[in-house]
């Protein structure tokens, strides 16, 4: 039997608004909680507007409910079907001849859809805050901006002090920035006055220092001066390299592909955005995923008016794919396993689940 579209259509109404009703709690619920983190985290400082700390927390926040959404789709969906079912919607659309797939079909739509809209449109927003939040976290909190900076040019790094600092280029990195090729280093007094540069073939980053090979020093009013070897003080640590390197939420979903290929081509690893690209890709499936999980649990529970246990399944459920989103994360971050199925196991396995559980329960 096929469903009617007026019927489709009211499903599909009927789980949109819960999982709205559920989104708008936890984007409320996100920023308080970042509202009293960012106040903890800047009690210490000197003193910070309120008016930036509610702006920060703005900034995150898209970030912060778009890790939300799938859980926002399995509650909300839980709470529609147990809703439905116990108003006895459910109860009479099954009996005049309408099965648990055929009602499902409407929800994962709207999740296919809530999936795509969150990839391509919502997460290129959120990144876009998310890297302005960052540089207001650089400003107030860690007291320094950005250090590193990869482009199609090469790798550009910055390095300074109260009484001068130095712009480095290079057209080739290794080991994660460690070692450069083709170095250019300008050097400025004060905040813009230039007072030379120095070319080099190689620099190794190494205790408090780079070590420079055929090493050429020019300035504004005097020849180029040739070194075989020459050590450039710096403050820099392999450390501070890696956290300036831009973190995977920072970079909207349509550049991804491109920051990859420049930063592998530049000589540092995309592990993590590439595994943050394909866990985009995997999203809509992810939502559908939930909405076999929360059928799996909402359907059966409801029908023996098991509301408690409704509930700590739901919870435990939601640990249990949170917990083991974080351990596929780890291994793929590794190198243990393919990045592809570190990003996509979660989702195929808690998508396969929650389709044998309603197999079993409706066909079995």
């Amino acid at each position: 039997m096929n469903i009617s579209w007026i019927l489709s259509r009211y499903l599909a109404q009927q789980f949109l608004v819960s999982v709205g009703i559920v989104f708008a709690f936890c984007l409320t619920l996100a920023f308080v909680i970042d509202i009293v983190d960012l106040l903890n985290r800047t009690a210490g400082r000197e003193a910070v507007p309120l008016s930036t700390i509610v702006s920060m927390a703005l900034l995150k926040l898209p970030n912060l409910t778009e890790k939300m959404m799938p859980f926002a789709v399995m509650f909300g969906a839980i709470w529609c079907f147990a809703r439905m079912t116990r108003s006895q919607e459910l109860v009479i659309a099954r009996a005049s001849g309408v099965s648990a797939w055929l009602f499902l079909a409407p929800a994962l739509v709207v999740a296919l859809l809530i999936g795509a809209f969150m990839t391509t449109v919502y997460n290129p927003f959120a990144a876009r805050l998310i890297s302005r939040y960052e540089e207001l976290q650089a400003r107030y909190i860690r007291g320094r901006p950005s250090l590193l900076a990869v482009s199609n040019n090469g790798l550009w790094l910055r390095q300074g002090d109260e009484k001068g600092q130095t712009v480095i280029h290079a057209l080739g990195v290794s080991d994660s920035g460690l070692h450069l090729k083709n170095v250019v280093l300008f050097i400025y007094i004060g905040k813009d006055a230039f007072s030379g540069r120095i070319d080099a073939k190689s620099a190794s980053l190494q205790e408090q220092k780079w070590h420079l090979v055929d090493a050429w020093v020019t300035g504004p009013d005097r020849p180029a001066v040739f070194y075989p070897t020459l050590d450039v003080k710096t403050s820099l640590t392999h450390n501070q390299i890696q956290e300036s390197f831009a973190t995977p939420e920072t970079i909207a979903f349509w550049d991804l592909p491109q920051f990859i290929a420049q930063a592998e081509a530049a000589g540092f690893s995309a592990t993590k955005h590439r595994l943050h690209y394909h866990a985009l890709l995997a999203g809509p499936v992810l939502l559908c995923a939930m909405i076999f999980v929360a059928a799996a649990f909402s359907l059966r529970l409801a029908r023996l008016g098991g509301a408690a246990r409704l509930i700590v399944s739901s919870v435990l459920t939601g640990f249990v794919l949170y917990f083991f989103t974080d351990v596929a994360r780890a291994l793929g971050i590794s190198g243990t396993v393919p990045v592809a199925l570190a990003a996509w196991a979660p989702a195929t396995t808690a998508l396969l689940i929650g389709m044998a559980v309603m197999f079993n329960q409706e066909d079995g």
